[in-house]
């Protein structure tokens, strides 16, 4: 009977500090930066500062379109750490004043950023500040969101996170506020 009891003692107390370890560890900023790493620091702080876009915001955005690869190519064509298409890429590389742009600088990290922050600030204005409509746009495009936002207004409604008509759009959307929440659990700035 004491073997069995001292056996269930260690059985508990080796359960008690397996939970202690745990809960320390799920607790550590440490432990989750390896989930939600945070590449680019610099780069991100510098542009969403130029752009006045959180830099948490702009990982969360990376995060859920490349996962950091830098050499990310979707089936649409777009390209790099935030997935600039081409054409969206040349438009604003213009209006930035960036020379001899190619394409191919949408592979480099900087360029990509830069842009990204740049076009992210562009659609937070356009849509008031409003966070969900300017990431529906980033995904899908202003024109689509516009016209949502038309149709429900024709309705007497608002056009919200959970009516917003293209699933994979409202997928990417809590997608990026999860990483965006995440990430200001995580990095303090």
């Amino acid at each position: 009977m004491k073997r069995q009891q001292q056996r269930l003692l260690r059985m508990v107390t080796w359960l008690a500090v397996s939970v202690l370890a745990a809960v320390l560890i799920l607790s550590s900023r440490a432990f989750w930066r390896l989930f939600f790493p945070l590449h680019h620091q610099i780069l991100l702080q510098e542009y969403g500062a130029n752009y006045q876009v959180d830099p948490l915001l702009l990982a969360a955005v990376i995060r859920a379109e490349s996962k950091y690869h830098p050499k990310a190519r979707s089936h649409a064509g777009a390209l790099g750490l935030m997935q600039i298409v081409p054409k969206t890429g040349a438009w604003a590389a213009e209006r930035l004043g960036l020379e001899s742009f190619s394409t191919d600088q949408l592979l480099e990290p900087e360029t990509n950023i830069q842009i990204g922050a740049w076009y992210l600030r562009g659609l937070l204005d356009e849509f008031d500040g409003d966070l969900v409509l300017a990431l529906a746009a980033y995904n899908s495009g202003r024109g689509n969101v516009r016209a949502w936002m038309e149709e429900r207004e024709a309705q007497g409604e608002k056009l919200t996170l959970d009516n917003i008509p293209f699933p994979e759009t409202r997928v990417y959307v809590r997608k990026v506020l999860r990483n965006y929440d995440w990430y200001k659990r995580i990095y303090k700035f």
